[in-house]
């Protein structure tokens, strides 16, 4: 499963779940894509950057000192029903789409590339890739999309 960030003519953003670039590219052709806020047909892909996390090595005081204070500040009160509701649903929704999807570890890039280039058969892969490696792949117009919550590889499984 492949995660797109698509705008509409009209300038709304939003998110678009396929099943292969080329299932993106056959809805578009078809027309079967709308924008969700105004019901826009004039879709097209948006520009994606990587979510990358801070590295290890970072202190919490300066990644605190280069986030405005409101959103550095944390709380201990229960999180709200519809905040746990939300995460599970987006929980269950990441499974489902891994379901199908195969593990290819470290050659994540290489074997994304190799199906964007039509030298594999496009399926769907999830897999590891340094940052430069997502951002070569976004330069080259290949769809990359973090995976919202952390999975153990299979190989390190009982």
């Amino acid at each position: 499963m492949i995660v797109f960030d698509l705008h509409c003519d009209n300038g709304h953003r939003f998110e678009g779940w396929f099943g292969s670039s080329a299932d993106y590219d056959r809805q578009r052709e078809r027309g079967l894509l709308d924008c969700p806020e105004c019901g826009s047909s004039i879709v097209g892909k948006a520009p994606m950057a990587p979510a990358v996390p801070v590295k290890g090595n970072s202190t919490k005081a300066a990644i605190a000192d280069q986030e405005p204070k409101a959103e550095a500040q944390l709380s201990n009160a229960p999180m709200p029903a519809e905040v746990k509701k939300a995460l599970e649903t987006l929980a269950k929704a990441q499974a489902k789409a891994l379901e199908k999807s195969t593990w290819v570890g470290d050659k994540f890039a290489e074997k994304a590339r190799s199906q964007h280039y039509g030298e594999i058969d496009e399926t769907p892969i999830h897999g590891k890739a340094t940052r430069e490696e997502a951002e070569d792949l976004a330069s080259e117009g290949i769809a990359v999309a973090p995976i919202l919550f952390p999975i153990a590889p299979p190989d390190e499984l009982n």
